[in-house]
């Protein structure tokens, strides 16, 4: 599992962005390690960008 910082950097996004889907939704699964903690499995933020993935922009 790995932290939000680590999250962003594989994602090439910044760590609030991460808090702000996680707070509006939208995000990658994450999984909630107690009130002040979170983290996310390599495969959830896989399955994110593969959910993203298109092939030209009418799509």
């Amino acid at each position: 599992m790995m932290t939000e910082h680590e999250a962003a950097d594989m994602l090439c996004y910044s760590v609030r962005a991460l808090q702000n889907w996680r707070h509006r939704g939208g995000g990658p699964r994450f999984v909630k390690v107690s009130a002040r903690s979170v983290r996310y499995r390599s495969k959830d933020l896989l399955a994110w960008i593969e959910e993203r993935t298109v092939a030209h922009t009418s799509e």
